[in-house]
């Protein structure tokens, strides 16, 4: 079902009064059947919860096209040098095997809103009573001046996890001596992690070891960026002299380049770069668009289930969605599966509903056991997500509380991948 942005605005009021309509199981199939698009942090939290909590009574398949799945969390510290690709690497067998969910690896192609189908590159159709998407992010076309996916080997962003951020890492163990690394920051909101900041950071704790005489330029469209302080910071102790950031004040928001000539040009002065990393402007990823479910970027959806404002039936967690207050991370796409799962079968089975909370960390590396963090809780109120309270690291703080931050998120990525895959 494809709606045009007036059918958007005028249907989005009465979606939300029908949210406690008893579900109306598809084609008159005697087990209600949730399909879930996206096998990250939000999809495969969200099917597995699912399955495991309903015992069976919920038919759960989750779509998704890669069989390994390599998280964009801790996606830096491969960059630089931390982790092995292998250690980012996951796969599906346990939720098939262990909770029964059907594992589809294939695109999503089209939703059929009305007739409540999902059509697959494949040929197959599945049929669903609720919908779940969690692709993640897409880019906005022509949002940096001469990039666009074509030219992603020459200048890759790096920010959908695998093969990207393998191809980075080469480019720049291969940098010549004394040569220049370039980044374009995306605009807000962007997805975090991989954060562009902590990778600025691990990019220069490889060149500090391999190429001490290298620079690194940042073009940042943004007046300020999330943990600035602890970064600056961070830069001065460990990379002093090799990172130029150019804010908005001074053009970093008039930003080109050139893939073929190798050069960005900044505020109308050209640079030649060895190492280009372009994060173009972010809109939810393709499907959710396709589903007729966006405001042309991202999903807006009611924050106590996560289901869109136009449908009730589906669901958008994660990056994808414009919730309110949360980060674009995978810790929120993981703390709104849960709230989602828990939703969606209360409304297939007549099962309880918790009332919905969300919390969020993000972690960031700047050098070797310099670990920093930001977080928050946060409440489900008839307008957003909300945020409750918060807490940052500080400026300043010891060695040992900085190495404690960093094992402490060691701990949470095995915490969070056991919770999405086994």
């Amino acid at each position: 079902m494809k709606l045009n942005r007036r059918h958007f605005i005028g249907t989005g009021a009465a979606a939300a009064a029908t949210l406690k309509a008893p579900a109306v199981l598809a084609d008159g199939h005697g087990k209600p059947r949730v399909v879930v698009i996206g096998g990250g942090a939000g999809g495969a939290t969200a099917a597995r919860y699912l399955a495991k909590d309903s015992q069976g009574a919920v038919d759960v398949t989750l779509v998704e096209p890669s069989r390994t799945y390599f998280t964009c969390f801790f996606s830096n510290l491969y960059i630089g040098g931390f982790k092995d690709i292998d250690d980012l690497g996951h796969t599906y067998g346990t939720l098939a095997a262990k909770y029964g969910i059907n594992v589809v690896h294939d695109w999503a192609v089209d939703v059929d809103r009305d007739a409540k189908t999902v059509s697959l590159a494949g040929g197959d159709t599945l049929a669903y009573d609720k919908l779940i998407l969690s692709p993640g992010i897409d880019f906005v076309e022509g949002s940096v001046d001469g990039w666009s996916l074509a030219a992603q080997n020459a200048m890759p962003h790096s920010y959908k996890g695998g093969s990207q951020t393998e191809l980075l890492r080469a480019q720049i163990e291969a940098m010549p001596e004394g040569g220049v690394f370039a980044m374009v920051a995306p605009p807000n909101p962007y997805r975090c992690p991989p954060g562009p900041y902590e990778r600025i950071s691990m990019v220069a704790h490889q060149l500090k070891a391999r190429n001490p005489t290298a620079k690194i330029l940042v073009a940042d469209p943004k007046p300020k960026f999330s943990k600035q302080g602890l970064f600056e910071e961070g830069w001065a102790n460990h990379y002093a002299g090799m990172i130029d950031v150019i804010g908005e004040d001074f053009g970093g928001g008039n930003v080109s380049v050139d893939p073929a000539a190798m050069t960005i040009t900044i505020d109308g002065e050209e640079t030649s770069v060895d190492v280009c990393n372009v994060i173009p402007a972010m809109k939810a990823g393709r499907i959710a668009e396709m589903a007729g479910v966006t405001d042309g970027n991202w999903a807006p959806v009611n924050a106590v289930d996560m289901s869109t404002k136009v449908d009730p039936d589906v669901y958008v967690l994660g990056d994808a969605s414009q919730q309110g207050d949360m980060p674009k991370s995978g810790y929120s796409a993981n703390s709104q599966a849960k709230v989602c799962a828990n939703a969606v079968r209360g409304a297939l089975t007549d099962s309880r509903v918790f009332p919905a909370k969300f919390s969020n960390t993000c972690w960031s590396l700047i050098d070797t056991d310099d670990g920093v963090k930001v977080g928050a809780t946060y409440e489900a109120t008839d307008e957003k997500i909300a945020k409750v309270d918060g807490f940052i690291s500080s400026t300043g703080e010891s060695a040992d509380l900085r190495k404690a931050t960093y094992e402490e998120s060691e701990g949470w990525y095995a915490g969070i991948t056991a919770d999405m895959f086994s």
